[in-house]
């Protein structure tokens, strides 16, 4: 025996210290009797509310409102505080003994709170309404428009008058069985009771109705509550008062078990509504609404579920699978009702032939949690749907639809058709080849539902176009000659074509009827399509007795430009001569471009058979040879004249460094780059289009770099010149030089000279620098002083060795009377300036050292002292 489980979990939080997080509840009556008086009846009333099970002392209420409405005019009658009767927690076991066939069972706890009213009541025909309103429902309910926290809730009965039937007023309301703590799991079939119990043995219907809202944030406990009638909760998109699970979700309206496919993990608000009939009639006593927050929870029963039935149209293989999502599913036993079984969680079969098969599914057999169900398996292969429309169609036209099914086993019995009209619910029918007329023009997607007498069902769509007027074109309005014929031309699909007025025109019915008409005359027409459909038209012939034609002046252009031989015609058709430099020949405005010095264009405008013609003369003049000269280089701080030629009229631009920027032979004057220069020539003469030319002036900058400046040398030692900044050099004078005309030759001096090198290039620029060089009548040596003054004065503020007849300086080292080294160096253009760590070293006397290799590769060591003076 297989368990269905159902659970309410209640969840959620609210900031409202005031709301109680009311999670349902529900208010009924009972009649305890006679009153003090015959027009009196005692009642019970008692109303049970639904909340979280721990609750803070400001979200608990011990008295509440109750307020009585006249059920008549709804206006208040009274308010009375009543007490609470009972306060119950309930809880459930979710443990896997005791939910073995359910993964994940989810721990239960709900409080019920109980309050009771007993008093005497007027008897009226009218009856009351019972009510009491609360605030605040949890958050992040499912099927309730957000912030679900905003809305509180109403319980509320109504006791019968005496109006309704006699004896009415003794009537006890239906009771609500208790049977909440059951367990619903997501995307599961489940089953929950909702069936009430009546003692007065009524007939009893149920149904979903929407739930009340009352209460709210700013007044959490409404006293008294508000008039009926009451306002309904917003639900969400997909959900409504009748549909609080989703359209997978039903309620029995005989027995109260709601049933169906549970949604997914969420809490969900339903209300299910009660209502007592005097049993055999069709009257009803009294109603009760219980209003419940249903969570349903993350879990699985173990069960065997399969689709009601499975039909396959388009082959011989069937994919099964178990619908369930329980996990505690072990073993899986299919019977495919044609002999074959098999034992995988999902299998395919293949049926050898076509036919109608019982499938069984047993899930777990002989086990504790062991399920099965069955399904029908219809295989009928070779199914094709298919339907054609009348077209083309037009609106207000009964448009034929035409079913073309083909199945290979059985036939199609059974049409369900939605032409598409989203502003009719009348658009609709259920025979095999229907007719519907659409209002109004537009594309309408039409949907047929067909199925076969095997089982097959399938859904084809097609766009449907309706139109205003069926296609049809007729031709432009035109004109013609008096002396002329002209054929007219309607262009559209099969159908009766009528033409007005009936003159001059060879038939009325032809679609390319001729006219000849004598005076400019509107021909109307008249077209009907064969479904139904038609329109109108009309073309205007117009009429004239000459072709009028006037060209455009004749005129001068530069040559090679192009011009638009305008004409002013009313002339149908056009001739142009001669076509070799016309872009088009039968256009009434085409565009010539002429080459020859003279071209003399003839036009010729026909209506029929009356022509006129007009010549247009064009006159080219060649364009200005522009020539912005040469491009040349000058020296840095020279001039130069620029030649430009080719018009009259001269603009060069930039004007920078340019004496004149409007003459044909501006001075460039001492520029200081390189420049380009852009000359715009004009011809007063002849083409007034401007021309231009580049010439590109290179800037040259010599600078000669000689070296070494100073130098210091023996009698007999060799020194290498040095010069840069060109590629011609001169060197003066040639004394003792190897060569003069190089950039590097060796000199041996026998005294001391100045030589001056000038460095020019290809144009003449040039440069100078000079070497001084002292010649020593010593032997190499190193010479250093024996005392310096750092003080500033730029006069021995620098103590280094004289480097004479040297090729390099090894070392020069200066050491304190402690024999730190305070300054080092084999740079012979530096020295020590009399600083030691950055602090300026106060007057003393120093140690240094200095070594070097002199010219003939001979290492000189030297040694003494030197004395720092401030």
């Amino acid at each position: 025996m297989k368990e269905i489980f159902l659970i309410l979990i209640f969840i959620g939080s609210c900031s409202i210290v005031n709301a109680n997080h009311t999670k349902g509840g529900w208010m009924y009556y009972e009649y305890l009797g006679q009153g003090s008086s015959a027009n009196t009846s005692r009642y019970r009333i008692t109303l049970k509310v639904y909340t979280e099970c721990e609750l803070n002392p400001g979200q608990t209420d011990n008295v509440v409102p109750f307020t009585f409405f006249d059920a008549e005019n709804s206006n208040q009658v009274f308010n009375i505080n009543v007490n609470i009767f009972n306060d119950l927690l309930i809880s459930n076991c979710n443990s896997p003994e005791c939910h073995p066939c359910i993964n994940f069972p989810p721990a239960i706890c709900y409080r019920i709170r109980t309050y009771q009213l007993e008093m005497e009541l007027p008897n009226t025909p009218s009856g009351y309404i019972v009510a009491h309103q609360r605030c605040c429902r949890v958050r992040s309910i499912e099927n309730i428009q957000a912030p679900s926290q905003e809305y509180g809730e109403t319980w509320t009965v109504k006791i019968p008058g005496t109006l309704i039937a006699p004896g009415a007023e003794t009537n006890s309301s239906a009771k609500f069985s208790q049977n909440d703590t059951a367990i619903i799991c997501q995307n599961d079939f489940f089953t929950f009771d909702f069936s009430a119990t009546d003692i007065n043995n009524d007939s009893l219907v149920y149904s979903f109705v929407s739930a009340y809202s009352g209460g709210a944030n700013g007044s959490p406990r409404p006293d008294p509550a508000s008039n009926p009638p009451f306002n309904i909760m917003p639900y969400a998109s997909g959900y409504s008062g009748a549909q609080p699970l989703g359209s997978n979700v039903t309620i029995d309206r005989r027995t109260g078990i709601v049933s169906g496919i549970a949604p997914t993990v969420g809490i969900y608000v339903v209300t299910a509504l009660v209502s007592e009939y005097i049993r055999g009639t069709n009257i009803k006593k009294a109603e009760v609404r219980k209003s419940l927050h249903i969570q349903v929870a993350d879990c699985a029963s173990t069960r065997a579920l399969l689709n009601p039935e499975y039909i396959s149209c388009d082959g011989f293989t069937v994919n099964f699978k178990n619908n369930a999502s329980g996990g505690n599913i072990q073993t899986y036993d299919w019977e495919f009702g044609d002999g074959i079984t098999s034992t995988s969680p999902e299998p395919s079969h293949t049926y050898a032939d076509t036919g109608v098969y019982i499938l069984k599914l047993v899930v777990n057999r002989g086990g504790s949690c062991s399920d099965s169900a069955n399904a029908t398996v219809r295989v009928f292969p070779g199914y094709f749907p298919a339907f054609t429309q009348t077209s083309p169609i037009c609106k207000g036209v009964p448009v034929q639809f035409s079913d073309n099914t083909r199945a290979n086993y059985g036939f199609a019995n059974t049409w369900i058709w939605d032409f598409g009209n989203l502003n009719s619910i009348s658009d609709t029918s259920n025979i095999k080849n229907p007719l519907y007329t659409y209002p109004i023009a537009g594309t309408y997607n039409a949907r047929l539902i067909v199925a076969s007498n095997k089982g097959c069902v399938d859904t084809i769509f097609r766009e449907v176009t309706i139109l205003n007027k069926p296609p049809f074109s007729l031709s432009n309005d035109t004109l013609i000659c008096s002396i002329d014929t002209l054929r007219l031309v309607a262009t559209a699909s099969a159908g009766n074509i009528t033409w007005s007025p009936n003159y001059m025109i060879s038939n009325i019915n032809s679609f390319t009827p001729l006219v000849s008409p004598d005076v400019t005359t509107t021909y109307k027409v008249q077209y009907a399509d064969n479904f139904g459909c038609s329109t109108t038209d009309s073309v205007t012939v117009n009429v004239v007795d000459r072709v009028t034609l006037q060209g455009i002046p004749n005129t001068t252009i530069c040559r090679t430009d192009a011009i638009v031989l305008s004409v002013n015609s009313n002339a149908l058709q056009f001739i142009w001569t001669p076509p070799a430099t016309l872009n088009n020949t039968s256009i009434q405005n085409p565009v010539a471009t002429p080459t020859a010095p003279v071209t003399t264009y003839r036009v010729i405008g026909r209506i029929g058979k009356c022509v006129d013609g007009d010549d247009i003369v064009i006159t080219t003049v060649p364009y200005p040879l522009a020539n912005a000269g040469r491009d040349s280089t000058i020296c840095f701080g020279n001039s130069i004249q620029l030649q430009a030629s080719g018009g009259s009229m001269y603009a060069w631009s930039p004007g920078i460094f340019l004496n004149n920027a409007n003459i044909a032979n501006p001075v460039l004057q001492n520029p200081t780059e390189d420049i380009r220069y852009i000359v715009t020539v004009r011809d007063t003469l002849g083409c007034p289009k401007p021309i231009s030319d580049t010439v590109f002036i290179q800037v040259a900058t010599i600078v000669a770099n000689a070296e070494p400046a100073v130098t210091n040398i023996v009698l007999g030692q060799p020194l290498q010149l040095t010069a840069t900044g060109s590629t011609n050099y001169l060197w003066s004078p040639s004394t003792w030089l190897t060569n003069s005309t190089i950039f590097n030759p060796v000199a041996m001096p026998q005294e001391n000279i100045n030589y001056v090198v000038k460095v020019s290039n290809a144009q003449g620029c040039f440069d100078l620098d000079t070497i001084k060089v002292n010649v020593f009548k010593i032997d190499p040596d190193l010479l250093v002083p024996t005392a310096f003054s750092p003080n500033g004065d730029r006069v021995n503020d620098i103590f280094k060795p004289i480097v004479i007849g040297m090729r390099s300086l090894e070392a020069f080292k200066v050491y304190n009377r402690w024999g730190q080294l305070v300054y080092s160096t084999t740079q012979t253009e530096t020295g020590w300036d009399g600083t030691f760590g950055g602090a300026p070293q106060g007057t003393a006397t120093f140690v240094w050292y200095a070594e070097g290799i002199n010219y003939l590769g001979k290492k000189i060591k030297k040694k003494g002292t030197v004395v720092l003076i401030r």
